[in-house]
């Protein structure tokens, strides 16, 4: 495990673009599996301004593979993580569109929607490089607490804390969803190598627990301490308790 200490959101954001552009750089047409939330916003900006838009970086070769969907919302949905990554990043690159993966979250039978996932991850080759954020629970895509490290893409019902966490992207909490279709931690273990970023004071508490506690399901970023190429890139802020 790597850990690479930023001052602020802003130099994580840059830090951790960095890292990916390396990757691209390295291999141009590598596997890149994404993440959706708040966190990942800023360093998606940075690899399409920092990188992208002054023509030190494309994306012409490569894939990209998300970590998950809510179930039931149309990718039309301004809150559909099919829109989030388009708005965010795919709209701004060079990314082919026949490249880009998102679990279907349209797709009724929960069964034949992962294993179609599971299905393209493996077409694919399998991913080179994966982004991550963390959860106040510890949660690594919709991977929540559990008894057991869910190996492929599987449907979850979604805690009470995470659609807490989530409805301020939602007119109201009713409106989030309460499930969601994600790649298994067995899925993110086998990525070639692991990027996760945390910011902010909020997420100290369940960085410390997770890489520097017991490896647990109950704590499911807390299995990347076993990842033989994982780094962790975070704020000041996300880093007070270690």
């Amino acid at each position: 495990m790597r850990i690479i200490k930023a001052k602020d959101y802003a130099e994580m954001s840059r830090k951790a673009a960095n890292i990916i552009a390396a990757q691209v750089i390295a291999k141009p047409d590598c596997v890149l599996g994404l993440a959706t939330g708040g966190t990942p916003v800023g360093t998606y900006k940075s690899l399409i301004e920092d990188w992208y838009k002054v023509g030190d970086l494309s994306f012409a070769e490569v894939t990209t593979v998300n970590l998950d969907e809510y179930r039931g919302l149309p990718r039309t949905n301004d809150q559909s993580y099919w829109y989030f990554m388009h708005e965010n990043l795919f709209n701004h690159v060079d990314v082919r569109p026949d490249a880009v993966h998102v679990p279907n979250g349209e797709n009724p039978d929960a069964e034949a929607a992962c294993a179609e996932y599971d299905a393209i991850i493996k077409a694919v080759g399998g991913v080179d490089l994966q982004l991550l954020g963390i959860g106040h629970d510890g949660h690594i895509g919709f991977n929540e607490p559990a008894d057991h490290f869910p190996v492929g893409t599987h449907c979850v019902d979604l805690t009470e804390e995470t659609i807490e966490a989530n409805k301020r992207f939602f007119a109201s909490r009713d409106d989030v969803p309460r499930q969601a279709y994600t790649m298994g931690v067995g899925t993110i273990m086998n990525a070639r190598k692991v990027l996760l970023i945390a910011s902010g004071a909020d997420k100290a508490e369940i960085v410390k627990k997770s890489f520097f506690g017991p490896v647990t399901p109950e704590v499911p970023a807390s299995i990347l301490q076993m990842h033989p190429d994982f780094t962790l890139v975070a704020d000041e802020a996300a880093l007070s308790l270690i």
